[in-house]
């Protein structure tokens, strides 16, 4: 097939003449050039994407390559970018020269491009200015080279180009910011991740090409720029111009590249390794600054010591971008954030955002070691690095900040419950285009991998994980890996030497000797590829007999019923290698054993009287008790519920909830478990069984129903201080609990709520309301029009992101419709509330009651204007479906969304979030239709006053 191709440039009439003569004889080198993934004509013509506008071409030269990955026989070693952004015009200007190695004869090389206009491009040892042809669809440009390019040589790719600043949050994008005197301020950032490095310069924008980068950026004296690398020197320019010269990086992905040409100013201090940490941000706002620097220092200390290999950088420079649409991204040595990720003022942040700051910062800075030091080798296996991170959140933050001690158990639900629909997805998965790999950082990449790596390290034991992983990262330093070379990093024998020159000295006899589930068979690659290569959660069912316990798996799902006839195929093929933990009343130990089969069986004992399976949670499955298993943990949970640790309670509660959602337990009984919960003392399990309880009702809005809520809760509610007082559990929980209580309209609570928004006004807005239950009084005081008003415009001057963050949430719980549909058009002009921020305003909207189908419809309206802004594949959109559509639970608005999609089918198609949304609503639609009237039921027998309970109230957090 041929194509169209771009402009070409000469430098003369005889380099043309030139070109024209060896284009004729070079056209058969060319077709045998591509020896590594060669593809016939046909194959070629297959490939090219039918119906997508044609490439670039002439009647001489069409498009080289049919496939969205470059060919890999061509390899970047360094590239020398110049750049000069000019924030005046919001355009920028650069070239690149990429030294490559060649490693096949050929006239081509193809390189990644989107949105760049191309000036120039040669070969610098060649006096011609080649003709250079695009390939839009696949974001690739073909440069070609008249003379061939030998293979074993060493060549310099010049390119010049120009573009404005991207649209959005990809790329080399604009920001801006103003100050309290209402200037408008402007600076320039990149978000390369995953596919967007070819929006700011030519390069090979995958992760395998990995090379080092020498940067230069060139700016006015006003600004100042920053790259991944520390400025060696800056140079005068005659044009008033000031360029500055960054150090050479170590390799690394295009992914990880980064610029930012600013005004901001900076905080630094050193860790005990000498590496500066600076923290930048707005010059108004590096007052709060300063506790990400405490935090970034201790956390590279942390990060230095439990992987032993120091941190290869200079310097490590996190930066506060007032437009980003992510949390964080992990660029070597200039990490970027959005304010709220960075940013503590110590008057307006909560704990539970110091709290999430802490984990943001350890995210980031543990992907400096999984991800930037050892890659993944391709997007499918991105899990190695965004799960590994997840998860050292929490062993970071458990290190350094142990009163933040954050809890997985929360993640591992997340991602139990997406991974319990049909349309979840393996860990591992194929993803080829720019939308596919868009959609692989999600819920089962970052949380079942967290969670996944969470019951790997308890299989192991802590010892064996830390080392393994010590391997891995030392052993594929400045490279790339797939799964199996973790595995095999995990289960090695060999000693570090050997093990990373390559040494093959694995005995199963040996390895065996290291683990907690000594004397079972283990292959460990066999077991994780179960739970890395195929789909979904397991099911446990356990059955008393006697002294035994029999076992059983199954795929766990909650949109299909073991009634429905589609439930056998969606089970079919599918075992677990579970690594099994459980206690009894007999002993305090924590007994072991891998489930290899879909049915097994264990000896307990006679003397037995209950049994808690997945102790802990440290597994990653659900459990249960059938034939009186859950009446015996009932009963226990009522007489003696510390016997089980508040990790297993908040298990009992997460597991009886969910098997409800997939018909395996009557509602009835699992409230009847929540029932012990007026001697429950711990954050962990209230938080867990209160979010529950609002989740049930809020889907069903039955509002007069919500009063068996506060009096469940009564004694907890009334405990609560307006102060910030108290442990970091206490204080999480009163923030909690009195945002419930005012949410269900308790009159102590909204009282006391309007009091002291009352008197923040009448201070005109200086005081300082406590930082934990602020939201809670912001949202009470924007049920008055003054008081929404009032609060709408502190949101405009506030300086604050935490205060600005509280507030956009509290204005979305007016129950004005007017208002919430203000709100959703200021978020999509994007200048009072930023394009950062219409996607959390589309989710607070619809999480409304008076709000539901106010989000849906605005969603169905603009939804082509939502695409041009987020990508299709982003987790904007992803999140903007599912929260808009996860609130519905009617046959009637299940058919309407199935219409809305059907309408958008060519977009809807490339999209797993549609089948998520769609799952999630069928979900809700059984989950009404089966236990509505099984609630109603509940609420009318049940007892409800406290004072019925024996209890003593609430005296202590944990």
């Amino acid at each position: 097939m041929f194509f169209f191709f771009a402009d070409l440039w000469f430098e003369n009439i005889s380099s043309a003449m030139v070109w024209l003569k060896l284009c004729l004889l070079s056209l058969f080198a060319v077709s045998l050039a591509w020896s590594e993934d060669t593809l016939s004509s046909q194959q070629e013509s297959t490939l090219a994407h039918t119906g997508e506008p044609s490439p670039s071409s002439t009647d001489n030269l069409s498009f080289p390559w049919s496939r969205l990955r470059l060919p890999r026989y061509i390899i970047p070693r360094h590239y020398h970018l110049l750049l000069h952004p000019n924030l005046t015009s919001l355009s920028f200007t650069g070239s690149v020269q990429i030294q490559i190695d060649v490693q096949n004869n050929t006239n081509w090389v193809v390189v990644h491009s989107k949105g760049l206009q191309i000036s120039k491009a040669t070969i610098l040892d060649q006096n011609l200015v080649l003709p250079v042809l695009h390939h839009p669809s696949h974001e690739q440009i073909g440069i070609f080279s008249p003379r061939v390019l030998i293979s074993g040589q060493k060549y310099f790719l010049y390119i010049e180009f120009a573009a404005d600043f991207a649209e959005g949050f990809y790329g080399f994008y604009k920001s801006t910011y103003t100050t309290t005197a209402g200037e408008t301020r402007t600076l320039a950032s990149t978000h390369f991740e995953p596919t967007s490095a070819r929006m700011a310069f030519p390069c090979f924008d995958e992760p395998t090409f990995k090379a080092n980068f020498s940067v230069r950026i060139r700016r006015t004296p006003e600004y100042i720029s920053l790259s991944n690398m520390p400025v060696v020197k800056t140079v005068e320019l005659s044009d008033g111009l000031l360029e500055d010269h960054f150090a050479p990086s170590v390799q690394m992905s295009t992914y990880l590249v980064a610029f930012v040409v600013c005004d901001f100013k900076s905080v630094t201090a050193k860790t005990s390794s000498g590496v500066q940490v600076s923290i930048y941000a707005a010059p108004e706002k590096i007052s709060q600054a300063y506790y990400a620097l405490e935090v970034g220092v201790k956390m590279l200390d942390f990060y230095d010591e439990y992987f032993n290999i120091p941190y290869p950088l200079p310097k490590q420079d996190l930066i506060a971008i007032p437009d980003f649409q992510s949390g964080a991204m992990e660029n070597w040595g200039l990490t970027t954030y959005r304010e709220t990720s960075l940013l503590f003022d110590p008057v307006t942040s909560s704990v539970s955002h110091k709290l999430w700051v802490t984990m943001v910062i350890g995210h980031e800075l543990a992907h400096q070691w999984f991800g930037n030091l050892v890659t993944m080798e391709w997007w499918n296996d991105i899990w190695l690095n965004e799960g590994f991170a997840r998860y050292m959140e929490y062993i970071s933050v458990e290190a350094t900040y142990p009163e933040f001690k954050e809890y997985l158990l929360n993640t591992c639900f997340a991602a139990v419950g997406l991974d319990s629909l049909n349309s979840s997805r393996p860990i591992s998965s194929p993803a080829e285009n720019p939308t596919q790999i868009e959609e692989m950082f999600d819920t089962v990449s970052y949380d079942k991998g967290a969670c996944v790596l969470h019951m790997l390290r308890h299989f192991l034991t802590d010892n064996v994980f830390q080392t393994g992983i010590v391997r891995y990262l030392r052993k594929y330093s400045y490279r790339n890996a797939q799964n199996q070379d973790l595995w095999d990093s995990l289960t090695t024998t060999c000693s570090d030497e050997d093990f990373i020159a390559g040494n093959h000295c694995y005995s199963r006899g040996q390895a065996t000797k290291n683990y907690l589930f000594a004397g079972e068979h283990l292959n460990l690659t066999a077991m994780m590829n179960t739970w890395t290569l195929q789909k979904g959660v397991p099911l446990v069912t356990v059955t008393r007999k006697g002294s035994r316990l029999l076992l059983r798996q199954d795929r766990f799902l909650r949109t299909v019923m073991p009634s429905d006839p589609e439930w056998p195929a969606l089970q079919q093929g599918y075992l677990w290698h579970i690594p099994l933990t459980y206690k009894t009343d007999a002993s305090g130990a924590v007994h072991r054993h891998l489930m290899m089969s879909q049915t097994d069986s264990i000896h307990i004992g006679e003397e037995v009287s209950w049994v808690k399976v997945n102790t802990d949670m440290t597994g990653y499955y659900v459990v249960h008790y059938a034939d009186g298993g859950w009446d015996t943990i009932t009963k226990l949970l009522r007489e003696n519920h510390t016997a089980l640790s508040y990790k297993d309670r908040t298990h009992l509660i997460h597991n009886a909830i969910q098997l409800v959602s997939a018909g395996h337990l009557p509602l009835n009984q699992a409230l009847d478990l929540l029932g012990y919960f007026p001697r429950e003392t711990h954050t962990v399990p209230l938080l867990q069984g209160l979010n529950y309880l609002e989740a049930i009702y809020h889907m069903i809005e039955k509002r007069d129903e919500i009063a068996y809520i506060l009096q469940f809760f009564r004694a907890v509610i009334d405990e609560q201080t307006w102060s910030d007082s108290g442990s970091v559990s206490e204080r999480r929980l009163r923030s909690e609990v009195l945002s419930l209580a005012c949410h269900l309209d308790d009159p102590r609570c909204v009282e006391r709520a309007r009091q002291h928004f009352r008197d923040w006004l009448q201070s005109n807005k200086t005081l300082n309301l406590p930082t934990d239950v602020a939201t809670t009084v912001y949202s009470v005081g924007a049920r008055e029009d003054d008081g929404w008003a009032s609060l709408l415009d502190t949101y405009k001057t506030s300086l604050s992101e935490a205060q600005k963050d509280n507030i956009l949430f509290a204005l979305t719980c007016s129950r004005d419709t007017n208002k919430l549909q203000r709100l959703l058009e200021l978020g999509l002009e994007g200048d009072v509330i930023r394009s950062q921020d219409l996607s959390h305003v589309v989710m607070f909207v619809a999480r409304n009651p008076q709000g539901h189908h106010l989000a849906w419809d605005f969603v169905k309206k603009n939804w082509d204007h939502l695409v041009q802004k987020f990508q299709l594949g982003s987790p904007c959109i992803r999140n903007i479906l599912i929260s808009t559509t996860g609130q519905f639970s009617s046959p009637k608005e299940l058919t309407e969304v199935k219409l809305f999609f059907e309408s958008i089918k060519e977009q809807a198609s490339q999209l797993r979030a549609t089948q998520i949304a769609l799952d999630n609503l069928k979900k809700n639609v059984r989950w009404v239709q089966r236990n509505l009237g099984v609630l109603r039921s509940f609420l009318t027998l049940v007892s409800i006053p406290m004072k019925n309970r024996n209890c003593n109230g609430v005296r202590k957090y944990v």
